[in-house]
Formats: C-alpha cells, sequence, structure tokens
C-alpha cells in the first residue's frame, strides 16, 4: 500500500457489511483552522449498525464514510492553528468521517488525550463516555447515595454508566442477561434479567420508593416501564431506540414518539422529569459552548479511565480494511466492549 496513500471505507447505500467499499486516495490538507488527523483507532457503534440500514436519524445521504469518532495523532496543522498540535494524541467525535486512515478536523473540536492511555483504550469511551458522563452528571445529575436503574448495563454505553454511577456513590441496578451478571456484581451492581424476570416487578421490590434515575436506551414499551419506576423529583433519560432496530418505516418516527411522550410527562406537576438525550444538542445554537463542554467532559472521562474507575473494554481490533468483519461481529451481540478498528 501506498505510504502517502489514504485509506477509507464508503458506506454506499443501504447494503450488508460485505458491501462496504474500501477506496485510496491522496492524504488530505487542512484548510485554515484545520488539522489532520492520522487515526490509530476509530470504532463500531449503534450509529454506523443503524447508518447502515439506513435508519439513523439525521444521516447524510448515501454514499459517504462512516466513523462516529476517533483517537490519532495530529499529523498536519493549517494555518492559524498553534504548531504545537502537531503529533499530539486527539481524540474528536465526528457522527461520520472516522474510518479512514486520515480525516480533515477543525482543531476546536479535538480534545487532547492524556499521556499513558492507549489509543484503542481511549477509543472505547469517546462517544460511549460522553453519552455516560453527561446522562449522569449533566441530566440527571447523580449524587452519592441515589439509586439508579441501568437498561442494558453491559452495553457500550450502559457498561461506562454503571462505573461512572458507582464511582460517583450511588446504587446501581443494571438490566443485563444473565451471563453477565457475575461481572456486574462484582462491580457492586445488583443485575436483573431482562430476559427472564419481570423488569418492574423486579426494580420494585429492591427500590421500594422508586429510583431516582432511569437511564434507557430501548424505547418503545420500556420507556413508559421506565417512567413509572421514578421516584418522585427523579429523572428518566432515554438515549435511543433500540427495540425498532429492525423496523422498517419512518427512521423519523419513534424518535418523534418518544419526544412527545417526553414533552407530555414534562407537563406533569410530579416533580419528575424526562429527557431525550441527544449528544449533538446545543451545537446549532452555540458551537463555542458545544465544544467548551465536550472537551471539559471528555477530559473528565479521560482522567476516570486513568484513574481505573472505568475501564476500556476492547472485545475486538481489526484492520480497518476488515471493516465488514467488524460490523458483522459488532452487530452479532456476542461480544462484550467496543469493536475498534485500526489503519
Amino acid at each position: 500500500m501506498n505510504a502517502g496513500a489514504m485509506v477509507e471505507v464508503v458506506l454506499p447505500g443501504k447494503v450488508e457489511p460485505e458491501g462496504l467499499q474500501i477506496r485510496q486516495g491522496a492524504v488530505p490538507s487542512p484548510a485554515p483552522g484545520q488539522v489532520v488527523v492520522r487515526m490509530e483507532a476509530t470504532g463500531v457503534s449503534f450509529a454506523e449498525q443503524q447508518m447502515r440500514r439506513g435508519r439513523y436519524y439525521d444521516q447524510p445521504p448515501f454514499p459517504f464514510v462512516p466513523g462516529y469518532d476517533l483517537v490519532g495523532t495530529v499529523s498536519a496543522t493549517g494555518d492559524g492553528v498553534p504548531a504545537g498540535l502537531a503529533g499530539t494524541r486527539v481524540a474528536a467525535l465526528l457522527k461520520v468521517g472516522g474510518w479512514a486512515s486520515h480525516v480533515v478536523v477543525d482543531a476546536a473540536d479535538v480534545v487532547p488525550v492524556p499521556d499513558g492511555i492507549g489509543a484503542a483504550e481511549a477509543e472505547t469511551v469517546v462517544i460511549n463516555g460522553i453519552t455516560a458522563w453527561q446522562m449522569l452528571h449533566r441530566k440527571a445529575r447523580v449524587r452519592a447515595g441515589q439509586t439508579v436503574l441501568v437498561h442494558g448495563a453491559n452495553g457500550g454505553v450502559g457498561s461506562v454508566l454503571v462505573q461512572l454511577a458507582r464511582a460517583a456513590g450511588a446504587h446501581v441496578i443494571g438490566t443485563a442477561s444473565a451471563r453477565h451478571h457475575d461481572a456486574l456484581r462484582a462491580q457492586g451492581v445488583t443485575p436483573v434479567d431482562y430476559r427472564t424476570e419481570d423488569i418492574p416487578a423486579r426494580v420494585r421490590e429492591l427500590a421500594p420508593g422508586g429510583v431516582d434515575a432511569v437511564f434507557d436506551h430501548v424505547g418503545g414499551r420500556s420507556i413508559i416501564d421506565s417512567w413509572r419506576l421514578l421516584a418522585p423529583g427523579g429523572t428518566l433519560v432515554s438515549y435511543g431506540s433500540a427495540s425498532t432496530r429492525d423496523d422498517e418505516g419512518s427512521k423519523q418516527w419513534p424518535v418523534l414518539k418518544l419526544l412527545g411522550r417526553v414533552w407530555l410527562w414534562n407537563t406533569l406537576p410530579n416533580g419528575r422529569r424526562a429527557y431525550f438525550f441527544n449528544v449533538w444538542a446545543g451545537r446549532a445554537l452555540s458551537r463555542d459552548r458545544f465544544r467548551a463542554r465536550l472537551r471539559a467532559d471528555l477530559t473528565e472521562v479521560f482522567e476516570a479511565l486513568r484513574r481505573g474507575e472505568i475501564t476500556a473494554r476492547i472485545a475486538a481490533e481489526l484492520p480497518l480494511t476488515q471493516a465488514a468483519e467488524a460490523m458483522r461481529l459488532a452487530e452479532s451481540g456476542t461480544v462484550a466492549g467496543k469493536v475498534v478498528l485500526h489503519p
């Protein structure tokens, strides 16, 4: 492979993973205010799985390069960018474009990765870590001594959520299939089997007065149960509709239905709050404020990783050219942790 070439993975349309295309081209140059990041690690997240089906809420038109986030080293800087950025390891949240050996990013959008954290480790907590941190600390504002319910406690976001919640001193109830229960107990989490147990009944047994926060990525029917399990003053944070993953029809409808329900619940006079969490919220209103918050929160997540409060869970590491295999693996539901791609 030509050392001066860029390699990227293209999603040409609604295809099976094997339909992903590998493309080579020239390494891009940064415009003023931009940097080129030489990718060291990117990952497969739920977003790419949805985009492949054409079901991600605001995905760009096909064809495009997927890749929600990445970690890499700044290899070139454009005019107006501090020269000292070159050679530093950074992370960036992109939504699309990360599945490439070289990516152009606005310099204001990169967040330094502290020394002592590997690229693959850091990659596991970019989108998952920022989502978990902001839901826990900015939306639910969970405090020590509170009780929270985390659905999918073994998932990408769920596994970071339970660890951050435990680090904050909260009691955690987590839903997961039985084979993950021992690992959850070892982290101080009370597990509930979503396949065999009646979740609402079991949670009421564990928290008779209700829970202070619920984090729900399932949507659909689950969200109603989640709302009913809240204690007075509690917070529901919905961040997806995994239950509608394989549905046909409008990709906007499940989200709009959720938003409508959230709006309605927030008009009720019982002190409970519901949020539909979107990591990009506020970006259109104030880009500077969005960037400052992202930088602050992702820095906190990296520090938690460095202190060992959260652990990087890498399910598998594959070369970028094997993106199809990586996607199959991520979608199989048989792995714990993040499937990471390297150049």
